[in-house]
Order: C-alpha cells, then structure tokens, then sequence
C-alpha cells in the first residue's frame, strides 16, 4: 500500500494472503465452535479452503488491477467454496468484486463500498438469513465501515473501525441467537469473518512479520456462557489435509523452535531427531507452506506428500467407466462402503463427502458435467452441504435440480421415488414429498461439554439425534439409540433401516437389532451395513 492509502490488484490479494494465514492459525478454535457436539465442527475449515482457492484463482488473474483481481477472487471462492459458511464468504467476495468494479486501486472510501456490497450480496445469498451468524458480523462491520468513511477516508481507520464493528459483533451473537447462548459458545463463521479482516488489517498496519508470533483474538460472547470452549484435538475431528513428511539436515537446529512453529499448521504433528537431522509428520491443509518454512532452517530430504483424500478421488475414477442411459442423472454426496454401495445399487452417481467433509462447488460440478443425462438432480444428503449444491446450478447448462436432502435416509427415500417416466419436474416434487414422510435417527459421541435443549451431555459421551435435534445422552450407543427410539411415537411407523458405521462389530449390530425387533413388534427392522464415519448408526423410521 502506497502512502497516500491506495491499494492496488497486488496489495489486495497481498492483504488476503495476510487474512488466509492468519485464519489457518485459529482454525482448531473456529472448528471447535460447533452449536451442537457432533462430530461436524468444520466452519473454520471450511473458510481456510475456500479462502486458499479464492488465492489461488488471484494469482492467476491476467489482469493485476483491482478490479481484476477481485474478479478472480470471486470465480476461486464461488469454486472452491465449502461448506455454509464458504458459500456465504464466497458472496460477500462476490460483492466486495461488485464494490470495486472498473477499479485500478481503490482507497478507504472505495473499500467500505465494497463491503457494504459484500453484506447485501450474503444477505440475499440466503432465503431466510439469520441474525446471530456471520450475516450480523458482516452487515454491522460493513454499516460502521461507511460509516467511518464519511469522517476519514483513510484504509488503515476504516478497516481497523470494521475490525472493532467485527469483534463487537461477533461476542454479541448469543444474545441475538438462543441456540448460541444455550450451547455456551459464539458463533463460528462470524469469529472466521472476524479473523479474515483482522488479518487485513495487519497487513495494512504494516505488521507482517509480528503476525508470525501473534495468535488471533477469539472473541468471547458478552454474555456469561452456561459451558467454557473447548480445544478441539486432533482425535476428535479428522479434517481434510496432506500427509506430509521430510527430513531438515542442519547445523544447530532446534527441535523445540521448529515443533512450535509447526503446531499450529495442522494436526498429528511428530518432530524427532537432533541438532544436526530432524524428521518431520504433519497433517497439513498447506504442505508448501510448511515446506517453506522447513527450507528456512537447512536441507530438505526424503519429501513425501500424499493426499488424505485419494480414496475420494479413487471412488470418482472407479465410476467413470459406467455410463448410464436413463433419462435423469441422480448426483448424490456420501460416505461410508456400505452408504456408498446402496447409492449406486440404486443407480446414483456418488460424490464422496458428509460430515467433516463438505466437497466442494467444483467438485459437484465435476460429476455432473461428466454424466451423460443434461437433466440431473443432486441430493447432498447434508445441510452444510445443500448451499454449495445450490451454488453449483450456475455452473454448467445442464438442467440441473437441487432436493435438499439434509440425512442420508432422505437421500436414499429419494432415491426409491425416483420415476424414470415422469419429467423432472415431477421427480423433484415426488422427491420432496418422500423425504417428508423420512424421520433420521443419528448416534455418534460428543466433541465436547455441553447442554443444548434441555439435554446435558459430556465430551465423548453417546448421543442420540432426531433430525438433527439432540435427543437424548446415553452411557452406550446401544443404549442411545434405545433410549432415541423410546422417546419417539412410532404408532403408524412401519419400517425401520438400521445402518452400522465403522466402528461397530456386526455382532453388536445383530443384537442391538434384535433387541429393537423384540421392543417394536409391529415394525419391520432391518439391519444393513453403512461403514459410516463418526456416526455409530444411523437410522431411517418411515
């Protein structure tokens, strides 16, 4: 930045460089933030990899004006957007593109602009935007921007009243959204939109370096919390990343220095060796950059760097081959073997992803350009996942519907009212009426400490969800999918779809299975292998 305030193209991706990094340093924090303690705290995630392919796309722009770059910006983000939380960050760049359009650089003025652009952009983004979220954060960091801007039109005042305005926002949350103040927590995507423009502001400062040392603020909320945050470790959540390993040969190296630099650039992180050769395994989200700081202190040896998510991309190839001649492509998210095989037995096309793993716009987009229908219905199977499946109809000219299949027995429910002689239009609305008539039934164990509904629940402890609403805490899973089931009016039901995650012995599945027979008499129960992660059973009641 110039010393009259003005940014260029360079300086604007620079200072979103600056904001990327500092993201990365409290993604753990953000992650952990989760309303609810199921193992899907992913919102900081989420907004680092959307934030990395929104850098990625800039570097590339042809045209390094501002306007330019932040054209490019927006294509990276609507792409690679992950996630709720990456949908709407992708908007509010979409907007800030909007702010600065025909732009060669751009001042404190032309910035609290774009923001503003930004907020409107996200708010209309959403059908029914909630207060308490990252909306709030944005509108009121943008409302004190221009405000600022009418005073001074330095960027440096302007960002750093934003930043304030952010902050503000952010502890303030729980008193806008009761789930928030219940769960004991602020909310997660308006703590990351906060660290974006924190981060931004260090870079206007000047403070680059500093920022290597510092650790992002998390907000706390302005209200007293019934439960503390907790710090999400590395057993509790399993987030994308590259296995990364090398070895640093050196004179004096410090095993301390390094191993400190390094805990915060990901997860199951081992430095062995000595003064002289080190050995280095990380689970990173960005081995370059933990590359580069390795070549900082000697010689690099021995790098080896796999992708965690090759088996995901293994079961994409594996379906290429097969080409389908019905009239309507179904492109549907999941995980799991068993979830998997089901999908395809029923003629679906599988992109993996579910919790903790939110696949991409682009990577929807992928699968749908590859089918050989032009009418194709994506079930997501996920809400974290249904924004980024609707981002991803104005991708391509095919003809493609979204149902918003939230569980996966709604997904599969979908599916069996599929009817290849009906027009799409009316596949979507049997769609639709099928998943309604799907009540889900989840267990898995909580990440952390908390109480939401009523509902007291330890970290680790079973926990059983209707619909993704907290039903009851258990000592067992058996037991918490009992205790779920005798909370619920089964009077009229008639079929019950057990399906058994990774984790659970075929055994156990058995007899938890017949137990359930012998309870519900009236109901026919079936018992089908899922290999799901994190969730111990998932259960369809229709």
């Amino acid at each position: 930045m110039n010393k009259a305030g003005v940014c260029s193209g360079r300086e604007l991706r620079e200072m979103f460089e600056a904001a990327t990094t500092w993201l990365e340093k409290s993604v753990p924090e953000i992650d952990a933030m989760n309303v609810f303690p199921v193992p899907d705290g992913d919102t900081g995630t989420n907004m680092l990899l959307t934030l990395r392919a929104t850098l990625e796309e800039a570097y590339r722009a042809p045209d390094h004006s501002a306007t330019g770059v932040a054209q490019a910006m927006t294509h990276g983000a609507l792409m690679g957007a992950r996630g709720n939380s990456g949908v709407i960050l992708s908007q509010i760049f979409r907007g800030l593109a909007q702010g600065l359009h025909d732009s060669e650089s751009f001042g404190g003025s032309e910035f609290a602009l774009a923001l503003s652009k930004g907020s409107d952009a996200a708010y209309k983004a959403l059908t029914h935007p909630v207060e308490g979220t990252i909306l709030t954060v944005i509108k009121e960091a943008s409302r004190a921007a221009y405000a600022a801007s009418l005073q001074n039109d330095d960027l440096e005042f302007i960002l750093q009243t934003a930043v304030e305005a952010a902050r503000d926002s952010v502890a303030n949350t729980p008193s806008l959204l009761p789930v928030l103040r219940e769960a004991g927590v602020v909310d997660a995507g308006g703590q990351g939109l906060y660290t974006i423009l924190d981060g931004m502001l260090h870079y206007v400062k000047g403070d680059l370096e500093r920022m290597e040392y510092l650790q992002p603020h998390i907000v706390a909320s302005r209200e007293l919390l019934q439960t503390n945050l907790p710090t999400l470790s590395a057993e509790d959540e399993e987030p994308y990343g590259y296995c990364t390993e090398f070895l640093i040969e050196g004179e004096e190296l410090n095993l301390d220095k390094i191993r400190k630099r390094l805990k915060g650039k990901g997860q199951c992180l081992i430095v062995v060796g000595d003064e002289h050769l080190i050995h280095i395994h990380i689970h990173t989200l960005d081995p370059g950059a933990v590359l580069k700081y390795g070549s900082s202190q000697g010689i690099l040896h021995g790098i080896k760097i796999d992708n965690m998510d090759d088996q995901h991309k293994e079961f994409r190839r594996s379906s290429q081959g097969k080409v389908s001649t019905a009239p309507i492509a179904v492109v549907t998210v999941a995980s799991g073997k068993g979830i998997t095989e089901v999908f395809r037995s029923l003629g679906a096309e599988v992109v993996p992803g579910g919790q903790t793993m939110n696949p991409s716009a682009v990577e929807l987009l992928e699968v749908v350009e590859r089918v050989p229908q032009d009418e194709v219905i994506l079930l997501p199977n996920n809400k974290n996942i249904v924004p980024t499946a609707q981002q991803a109809l104005g991708l391509t000219s095919k003809k493609v519907r979204v149902v918003a299949t939230e569980t996966v027995p709604q997904g599969i429910a979908a599916l069996f009212a599929l009817r290849y002689d009906d027009d799409l239009e009316s596949n979507v609305s049997a769609m639709a009426e099928a998943i309604s008539m799907i009540t889900t039934v989840e267990v898995t164990r909580a990440v952390r400490t908390t109480q939401i509904g009523g509902v007291k629940v330890r970290k680790k402890q079973p926990i059983g969800l209707v619909d993704g609403r907290l039903a009851v805490a258990g000592d067992t899973t058996s037991q918490a999918l009992q205790d779920v089931l005798r909370g619920m009016d089964l009077e009229g039901k008639e079929v019950l779809t057990i399906y058994y995650g990774n984790g659970i012995k075929e055994t156990e599945a058995e007899e938890v299975t017949e137990q359930i027979r012998q309870s519900y008499p009236y109901l026919q129960v079936e018992l089908v292998f899922g290999g799901q992660p994190h969730y111990h059973y998932v259960v369809a009641v229709e």
